[in-house]
């Protein structure tokens, strides 16, 4: 196949939805934790919804794969297109329970007891139906009578209804109201945003080749690819894949824009929809010109008659942004610099660096009162953090994609702290700002730094502290490094050679040094890939409009 001869695994921008891939870009990370928190407060009734192609099924999938199977019964019913009768043998045989009755009361009877059965045994049961929208009146009907199974403290299953914006107008009709009020917890799965995109293309690329990155896009290949898919995870791989396609015939490296342009209308050739879709957007374009065209001469003219009497207000602002530019631009003195870090106190540089990484955790930041530690590992023991110290580059942090502080060291051996915050391309975003300047170069950072780093990040599960009971910590690594794809056994809680021959696996996707040992930069990336942990990542620096992803302990 043309993907194998970039060097990838497995096609890397395939349809067909794999948890394997996941990228939890901050609306799947959002709609991940409102599933999770609901299933594991039992709300009963869960509604995710949002367009074609955002990624719902990946999200449910990984869900499933998530929930320990020793303490979760889970079953995804993903054809709801049956009748009552037909419905309600599919949900028992996902269950394993016997489907040979035509009696739905049978049925019924029968699943009512295997939830008593796992409610006794500690067990949550979990029901996801998928393509909810296209559910009968009256397999909606059946479904909130399932829910009325409970005892007297606790809902017996939790069911999770996902399905397209339709499934809301669906909800809202007046003989659902009931099952409508059952729902307790919602979310609507928005499109990634133009950064998200540009990391998820990256993300799926690396991950078929083992962490390589054999197949670039330009930036100008991503806007196209951005504008034409508004972010939606389908039609990204869509035009992915064709481009990958017409690099392999033109035996190139990099998707260019004008490749990117292709391969979109390659896709648009193919979709009838898509290109009325496209006429409609073209004429509401068209529309909207006109209007600014005929506003713009409204403004004009207003603007001649008063020019005498604004001209000496508009000299104002326009000589106070050339002095701000002139500012910004002023060349960068690393002496300077220097001087300007190590004026400020050992306290208060501790404090700022050290908040401005906590607050990306969301825990409680420090406050200057008597008493307080000023060491860092202390601190972040206090609010379950992990502090981790290291030398590292730029680019391995970058890989990380987390919060760090930098450790700069200045003359007379007098050391201080910058938090990274940010990091897109050149530019390097940090905390306090050095000499005025929270954005530096990568160039001018290293004049500063030479690659001290400690690293604040979260063992979610314990693994490496479990201290006497390392069969727990191990069982919890190996069911991470399944839901990943790089162990294939039953997690039995032994680090075995399996174990350690799939944590080498991960090591070397990672471009981690591939050893077999739990390290923290292997932990800091497991997390991440399993999916389900929010540890928060590096702020996109340029642009007013840069977010730092927070994370949720």
């Amino acid at each position: 196949m043309y993907w194998e001869s970039f060097g990838f695994k497995e096609p890397p921008f395939a349809l067909t939805p794999n948890p394997s891939f996941l990228f939890l870009s901050a609306p799947h990370q959002e709609a991940f934790a409102h599933l999770l928190f609901a299933i594991e407060n039992r709300a009963g009734f869960i509604e995710l919804s949002g367009e074609v192609g955002t990624g719902k099924t990946t999200i449910v999938r990984t869900l499933l794969n998530q929930l320990d199977p020793e303490t979760h019964r889970t079953a995804l019913i993903f054809n709801p297109i049956l009748s009552p009768i037909g419905f309600m043998k599919e949900v028992n045989a996902e269950f394993g329970l016997s489907c040979d009755g035509n009696e739905i009361r049978d049925l019924h009877a029968a699943l009512n007891a295997f939830l008593l059965d796992e409610n006794r045994a500690g067990r949550t049961v979990v029901l996801v139906i998928d393509e909810a929208q296209n559910l009968s009146i009256e397999v909606l009907e059946h479904v909130r009578l399932i829910s009325n199974l409970e005892t007297e403290s606790a809902k017996l299953i939790q069911i999770v209804l996902v399905g397209q914006p339709e499934l809301n107008a669906l909800l809202g009709r007046d003989e659902l109201r009931q099952l409508d009020q059952r729902i307790t917890v919602r979310y609507h799965l928005k499109p990634m945003c133009f950064d998200d995109t540009c990391a998820y293309i990256r993300h799926r690329i690396r991950f078929a080749a083992d962490g390589r990155e054999p197949l670039t896009f330009s930036l100008g290949a991503f806007r196209r690819i951005y504008r034409f898919s508004g972010g939606l995870p389908r039609l990204i791989n869509g035009v992915c894949d064709r481009a990958l396609l017409l690099a392999y015939t033109r035996e190139c490296k990099e998707v260019s824009k004008t490749m990117a342009s292709l391969s979109i209308a390659d896709l648009r050739r193919e979709s009838p929809r898509r290109r009325r879709s496209l006429q409609v957007q073209m004429l509401s374009a068209a529309l909207v010109v006109c209007v600014l065209v005929i506003a713009g001469f409204s403004i004009a003219s207003l603007h001649l008659f008063d020019r005498g009497e604004n001209k000496a207000v508009q000299q104002v602002p326009e000589h106070k942004e050339t002095k701000v530019t002139a500012k910004e631009t002023a060349p960068f003195s690393a002496e300077a610099a220097r001087q300007a870090i190590a004026a400020q106190s050992t306290q208060d540089n501790l404090y700022a660096a050290m908040n401005a990484v906590l607050g990306a955790w969301q825990v409680a930041k420090i406050e200057p009162v008597a008493g307080q530690p000023d060491n860092i590992r202390t601190l972040a023991r206090q609010r379950g953090l992990t502090a981790t110290k290291q030398n590292v580059s730029l680019e391995t942090l970058e890989r990380l994609d987390a919060p760090a502080l930098l450790h700069l060291v200045l003359p007379g051996n007098v050391e201080r702290l910058v938090a990274l915050v940010g990091l897109d391309g050149d530019q390097v975003h940090v905390v306090p700002a050095i000499a005025e300047r929270s954005t530096l170069s990568r160039a001018d950072l290293a004049q500063l730094w030479s690659g001290g780093a400690t690293l604040l990040w979260k063992d979610f599960h314990g693994i490496a502290t479990k201290g006497a009971d390392k069969a727990a910590g191990n069982r919890q690594l190996q069911e991470l490094l399944k839901q990943i794809g790089c162990y294939a056994g039953t997690p039995n809680g032994a680090f075995d050679e399996a174990t350690k021959t799939a944590l080498a696996e991960f090591q070397r996707r990672e471009q981690v040094t591939a050893d077999g040992k739990v390290g923290a930069q292997t932990l800091i990336l497991l997390y991440r890939r399993a999916g389900g942990f929010f540890p928060p990542g590096l702020a996109k620096a340029s642009g007013a409009n840069g977010k730092q992803t927070t994370g949720r302990i």
